[in-house]
């Protein structure tokens, strides 16, 4: 038997089955479909029919109900919230086991979200089809402002109903009716099932964005292409091997692979020459070649070769047009792919960041760690809708990322505070966002373990294929990539308050979609620490002064020796470093770009993490609500709240399309007027104001 027989008789049975469906599948009867022609007649008694049907009956008469349908009857009229409706559903429920409880709040009432629960389970039916017929229906028992009067009636018509506690409320199974409400509760909007929306695509919150294209990025005449002299390559070659046979050592063969900047000479040695000997010999070559950068890879990985590398007398410039336009960029399936050169054999070198899973850069001034920077963001921009990146940028000399202040609403993520731009330049503001972040990654794993994944790729996988419900709090979660340019100087500043925080997002980042690249110029142990070196396996090395220096950074030596101009080396997870010159992107280049993304539809806001947590403990350094300046949306947040009967945040976000913090300002808000009870960790909030008649006396006192 459907739900519908169940509660209104036998007589409905004509009523489409619904135990499988939802609301929105159910046929729309009519009210002769349901109650019949006989029974509505004007001569026939209605004393037969529920309380609210009678009550439609006798007000306006059958010939009013002829073009009304059922459903629309049910909804139209304040009858159904009135006593005899709510009693009728509890008369059903209760003799069946449907009622959990009954709570006392000022006068009875049915808690509606432990009713919705076990008629749900006991029936299998959809949980938006119970809610919207409690809802439809009334939440419960009215407040019953005249007990005294209803205990006077006879024992007889009486109807006892008893709580876990064995306290008794008296409901008379009759009363007078009102007038019905001149705004009646309106019938919800159908929504499709999550099997007929297909998969949820989380591009369509910017459906028309486009990515930026190549031609933005400025061509070099020779497209990133090493020039190759022979007669510097052969004379270079001599010069190698007389060398060698000076000090004794013989080659049985020699080979040059030409790059942008640099040569490396693949040498065999003959039987028998100890590869110590070879390597010693790094600042006599060097010496015979007249080069500065000599570095010998003794040997070379994989290889059964020692590797010399010497400098081009005319280096060549790295476009970051050619590393974009590479196949290996277009194809690749990188969750965040970083384009940032090319090889000594002149192949596009990339990494993946979502595998780093986080970068340290450092190197002396000027030698090419903003541009490197700049190529990375730039890669990604290229790569990723916003949507599924959002990009946290501290830069203390407040010089360097300024250009991307403009795409804030695409990309940008801040932590919301009275400050509009979105580059985080001061030191108190980089602690503000580090603890953010924290608190940003602590949200994420509750999320993840609710949905029992264990990274951010399955999550969003189980979120896309509609298998996480999104009223339990469950979203869509972009990456987010934290770059600083200068750590050192938040190091000198803040100390310990910026280096546990970002140690903290290093060590647990990864799973959760949150990757960190640090930038420095004092590669020192007291800057470059422990902590910071275990959890940052992936690191690129840009020319320094000292062999310390290079120690600090790689943990060997072969820094030093760089070239400058964008010359690095990039090691991961401790193997030996790759030699890459870098891409070189301009001024003019990063403005053409951010221009291009800015003129498109953007986000309503930059994307705000949550408010961080301060010292006492409590969030945005203050529970002090101001009630002088309520938000614009606090009545229609009161009214949505006593409605539904949930005191969450999510509703809020749902249904008005508003933040989090917002939000919970709120909430705050309604905790303070006292429509809502105080905060129960994860739970939703006790809603104190239980019909809107009491929500708009209460209201007014705030108007």
């Amino acid at each position: 038997m459907s739900i519908f027989s169940k509660w209104f008789g036998s007589k409905r049975n004509n009523i489409k089955e619904v135990d499988d469906l939802t609301f929105d599948q159910v046929e729309d009867p009519s009210i002769y479909d349901v109650f019949g022609d006989s029974e509505l007649s004007e001569e026939s008694t209605t004393e037969s029919l529920p309380d609210a049907i009678r009550y439609v009956v006798d007000k306006w008469g059958c010939d009013y109900l002829k073009s009304r349908s059922f459903l629309n009857v049910l909804n139209d009229f304040q009858a159904f919230k009135e006593i005899p409706a709510a009693k009728y559903i509890i008369q059903n429920m209760q003799a069946n086991g449907y009622v959990d409880k009954l709570v006392l709040v000022n006068n009875w009432e049915i808690e509606s979200k432990s009713i919705i629960i076990k008629y749900a389970n006991e029936f299998g039916a959809k949980e938006n089809l119970v809610a919207y017929v409690v809802r439809s229906l009334g939440y419960g028992l009215k407040k019953i402002n005249d007990i005294p009067k209803l205990m006077e009636r006879s024992e007889k018509d009486q109807e006892t109903f008893k709580d876990p506690e064995s306290q008794t409320i008296t409901i008379p199974p009759s009363a007078t009716y009102s007038q019905p409400s001149p705004n009646p509760m309106p019938k919800p909007t159908p929504q499709p099932l999550p099997q007929q929306l297909g998969p949820y695509e989380p591009k369509m919150d910017l459906p028309n964005y486009h990515y930026p294209t190549l031609d933005l990025l400025k061509k070099y005449d020779i497209y990133g292409e090493p020039y190759i002299d022979m007669a510097e390559q052969t004379a270079n070659k001599n010069r190698v091997v007389d060398v060698l046979r000076n000090f004794g050592i013989e080659i049985s063969s020699i080979k040059a692979n030409v790059g942008p900047t640099i040569t490396l000479y693949e040498i065999t040695p003959a039987s028998g020459v100890r590869i110590s000997k070879i390597r010693n010999l790094e600042e006599d070559i060097a010496l015979s070649l007249s080069a500065f950068g000599v570095r010998i890879i003794a040997p070379i990985p994989g290889k059964g070769t020692i590797g010399i590398e010497v400098p081009n007398a005319k280096p060549a410039t790295v476009s970051m047009e050619s590393i974009l336009n590479s196949m290996k960029y277009q194809e690749t399936t990188m969750e965040l792919p970083c384009a940032i050169g090319k090889t000594i054999t002149n192949e596009v070198f990339m990494f993946d960041l979502a595998k780093a899973p986080h970068l340290l850069v450092a190197g002396a001034t000027g030698q090419g760690k903003s541009v490197g920077l700049n190529a990375i963001i730039t890669s990604l921009l290229y790569k990723k809708h916003p949507a599924e990146l959002k990009i946290v940028l501290v830069d203390p000399k407040k010089v360097e990322f300024s250009i991307y202040s403009s795409i804030g609403k695409h990309f940008l993520a801040k932590i919301p505070d009275n400050n509009p731009d979105s580059i985080i330049t001061d030191t108190q503001r980089a602690i503000n966002t580090l603890n953010s972040l924290c608190k940003e990654m602590d949200t994420r794993y509750d999320l993840l373990m609710m949905a029992q994944v264990r990274n951010l790729k399955e999550y969003n996988k189980k979120f896309i294929d509609r298998q996480l419900n999104p009223v339990h709090g469950h979203k869509f979660m972009p990456y987010i990539v934290v770059v600083i340019d200068e750590y050192g100087d938040l190091i000198m500043t803040a100390g310990k308050e910026v280096e546990l925080p970002i140690a903290r997002i290093a060590q647990l980042g990864r799973a959760v979609g949150i990757h960190m690249v640090i930038s420095t110029q004092r590669p020192t142990t007291n800057i470059i620490t422990g902590p910071i070196k275990a959890n940052f396996p992936s690191r690129i090395a840009f020319r320094v002064g000292t062999t310390v220096d290079s120690r600090t950074i790689l943990d060997r030596p072969g820094a030093q020796q760089l070239m400058g101009r964008g010359d690095m080396l990039f090691q991961n997870f401790g193997s030996e470093p790759i030699r890459v010159q870098g891409a070189f992107v301009d001024t003019s280049e990063l403005e053409r770009i951010n221009q291009f993304i800015a003129q498109q539809q953007g986000y309503l806001l930059v994307y705000e993490l949550p408010e961080p947590d301060t010292d006492d403990g409590e969030i945005g350094g203050s529970r002090d609500v101001d009630m002088q300046h309520l938000d614009p949306m606090f009545e229609d947040a009161a009214r949505l709240i006593v409605r539904e009967q949930s005191g969450s945040t999510a509703l809020i976000q749902r249904k008005f399309a508003i933040g989090y913090n917002r939000a919970g300002r709120l909430m705050d808000q309604l905790e303070k007027a006292g429509i809502v009870g105080a905060a129960h960790g994860s739970k939703p909030r006790e809603v104190l104001i239980t019909d809107e008649n009491s929500l708009e006396n209460l209201l007014s006192l705030w108007r």
